[in-house]
C-alpha cells in the first residue's frame, strides 16, 4: 500500500497530530472550572446555600461561606465583575 517506510511514518505522525488537536479542541476552560465549583447547603434537603467555592463564568474566584458535608459539585456561578 505504501511505497516507503518514510511515507508510512509521515502518515502515522499526521494522524497522531490530528487526533491530538481534536482532543485539545474538545476541552474548554469553562468545563474544567465547572467541575471544581462547589455549592454547600445547610442540610440534605438543600434548603439554604451556606457557601460557594470555585470560579464564576468569567473565571473570577468565588469563595464565601462555610463548607459542609451537603455539597453539590458543578455548574457555573453567576458572573460578577470584580471590585474596582
Amino acid at each position: 500500500m505504501f511505497k516507503s517506510s518514510r511515507t508510512r511514518i509521515l502518515l502515522i505522525a499526521t494522524l497522531f497530530l490530528v487526533g491530538l488537536l481534536f482532543g485539545a479542541s474538545m476541552h474548554s476552560p469553562t468545563d474544567a472550572a465547572a467541575v471544581t465549583n462547589a455549592t454547600y447547603y445547610n442540610n440534605a434537603a438543600h434548603t439554604t446555600v451556606v457557601g460557594q467555592f470555585g470560579y464564576d463564568c468569567c473565571n473570577n474566584p468565588v469563595a464565601w461561606g462555610v463548607k459542609t458535608k451537603y455539597v453539590v459539585y458543578g455548574g457555573c456561578f453567576t458572573c460578577v465583575p470584580p471590585p474596582r
